[in-house]
C-alpha cells in the first residue's frame, strides 16, 4: 500500500471516530405533565329575596269607590276635643260652578268603636214624644249597605245641596269611647262619586284626633 492510501485511510477512521464522539446521545422527551386545573371556587347559593310584604291597610280606611266626580272642592278639618266629647268642623267650598245636589261625608262604620260621630248633639228633645219637630240640615245617615248604593262597611251623612261658589260648615258632634289618638279616612262625594281637590288629587283626607 502506498503512502498516499494510508494517509487517506487514517484520515477516514478519523472522521468516523470524530462523528462518534460528538453525534448527541438522543435522550427520551419527557412527557410534558398536565397543568393542574385550579379547584371550582365554591358556588354561594343566592337567598332568594324575601317576597315583598304588603303594606297593611291604616285603621278606619276607606276602599276608593269607583265614581269620580269632576268637580272640585275645598275642605278643611278642625277637630275640637275637650276631654271625651267634643266637635269636628268640617268646611267645604264648592269651587265649580255648578250645583252639588248632594254633599256626603263618608267614614268606616268601625270608627264608632273609638270614635262616635254624629250630625247633632243627642238631647231628649229630639227623642220625647210630642217633642218639636225635628230641623235637620243634613239629608241622609246612612250605615251601609244602603238603597241608594252606600256600600258595606261606611256611614254615610248626606248634606245639600251645595250651591256653586258657596261654603257649607258641617259640624260633627264627637264622642271618644277609646283613649289616645285616633286617625280616620272621610270621604267627599256627590252622592256616591268622590269628588276633587281644589289643587288635585281626589277628595279623600286623613283626619287627625289627638
Amino acid at each position: 500500500m502506498t503512502q498516499l492510501s494510508r494517509t487517506a485511510g487514517a484520515l477516514l477512521f478519523a472522521t468516523l471516530l470524530a462523528g462518534c464522539l460528538l453525534a448527541p446521545s438522543s435522550s427520551p422527551t419527557p412527557l410534558s405533565s398536565a397543568a393542574p386545573t385550579g379547584t371550582a371556587a365554591p358556588s354561594v347559593a343566592a337567598s332568594a329575596a324575601a317576597a315583598p310584604t304588603a303594606s297593611p291597610e291604616p285603621s278606619f280606611s276607606l276602599d276608593l269607590p269607583q265614581g269620580i266626580d269632576a268637580r272640585a272642592v275645598t275642605v278643611t278639618v278642625e277637630p275640637d276635643l275637650d276631654g271625651d266629647d267634643g266637635e269636628i268642623l268640617v268646611t267645604v267650598v264648592n269651587a265649580t260652578d255648578e250645583r252639588i245636589d248632594e254633599l256626603v261625608l263618608r267614614w268606616a262604620t268601625e270608627l264608632n268603636d273609638v270614635l262616635f260621630l254624629a250630625p247633632f248633639v243627642p238631647s231628649e228633645d229630639r227623642i220625647r214624644d210630642g217633642g218639636p219637630p225635628l230641623v235637620q240640615e243634613w239629608t241622609k245617615w246612612v250605615i251601609g249597605p244602603g238603597e241608594r248604593g252606600e256600600p258595606a262597611g261606611t256611614i254615610s251623612l248626606g248634606y245639600g245641596p251645595l250651591m256653586p261658589n258657596a261654603t257649607l260648615a258641617i259640624p260633627l258632634h264627637v264622642e271618644r269611647r277609646g283613649s289616645g289618638p285616633i286617625a280616620f279616612d272621610l270621604q267627599l262625594l256627590a252622592g256616591n262619586d268622590l269628588l276633587q281637590h281644589a289643587d288635585g288629587g281626589v277628595a279623600e283626607l286623613r283626619v287627625e284626633v289627638p
